[in-house]
């Protein structure tokens, strides 16, 4: 059935989340503050920099010390040497830079810039030490487990998100990406269907994860809006199947397939 529109409710008046918080229980709690009970298909979409501040993904600066290669990379692209030693432990190879600019492959497969550390909406440490937030552990392991708990609070089948900002290699700007996914179809796999003329499509995947994540990012922001939750309705995940869910992981271009690197 085709789909007509979406509704993309942000979860409001949403806690600062701090290490240690039990992120699910918080999500329940912000739904019932808005007498919003969940239903078949809806989607849920939770900013990665939630899941990272639960999981105490903060490293003070102070207390990291550059390598040799950190420091003379950190002149080359005009970064403070310490933020580039974290992203090198981060990251699996370095792909490109230049002044102001570093793309890597992160250790999770992701290719982005500054392989995801932030230092937006952070706040400094106990000790007034500036500090900065590294990506989740394992996007795609939260967003099942999230997916269970909502299962068997409510009885319904959905699906969950953890979505990041991220830029492109062939435009400018940031647009949503899915860094985790459960439940539904991250990669739409449409090969063998047919278009309006009855002619086989032979390449279309749709990346039904990163769409829903940019839609949410919307509503998200990027600055002070403090909705890191959105609620996405209006999708009919059972129609999908079950049998074509995949994770997130599914959306990463295997490394000889990608014509950027």
């Amino acid at each position: 059935m085709p789909l007509d529109q979406l509704q993309l409710i942000a979860l409001k008046n949403f806690p600062l989340v701090a290490p240690g918080d039990d992120l699910g229980q918080l999500i329940m709690s912000a739904l019932a503050g808005q007498h919003l009970v969940l239903e078949p298909g809806d989607v849920l979409v939770v900013a990665q920099k939630v899941l990272s501040k639960a999981e105490n993904r903060f490293v003070e600066l102070g207390q990291v010390e550059p390598s040799a290669r950190a420091r003379d990379l950190a002149i080359e692209v005009d970064k403070d040497p310490r933020v580039v030693e974290l992203i090198l432990r981060e990251s699996n190879a370095v792909v490109r830079h230049c002044p102001g600019v570093l793309i890597v492959e992160h250790k999770l497969g992701y290719v982005m810039a500054n392989a995801g550390i932030d230092a937006s909406n952070i706040e400094c440490g106990a000790s007034g030490e500036q500090r900065v937030l590294l990506l989740p552990e394992a996007p795609d392991i939260f967003a099942d487990q999230l997916r269970r708990q909502v299962v068997n609070i409510f009885g319904v089948n959905i699906g969950v998100i953890v979505n990041d900002s991220v830029g492109r290699a062939w435009r400018n700007g940031t647009v949503g990406l899915a860094l985790g996914a459960a439940g539904l179809p991250a990669l739409q796999d449409r090969r063998g269907e047919s278009d309006l003329f009855g002619r086989t499509l032979e390449v279309t995947e749709v990346a039904l994860a990163d769409e829903l994540a940019s839609a949410a990012a919307i509503v998200q922001g990027e600055g002070d809006e403090g909705q890191p939750v959105v609620l996405v309705r209006g999708l009919d995940l059972a129609a999908l199947g079950p049998k074509n869910y995949n994770s997130a992981a599914a959306l990463l271009r295997p490394r000889e397939r990608d014509l950027f690197r």
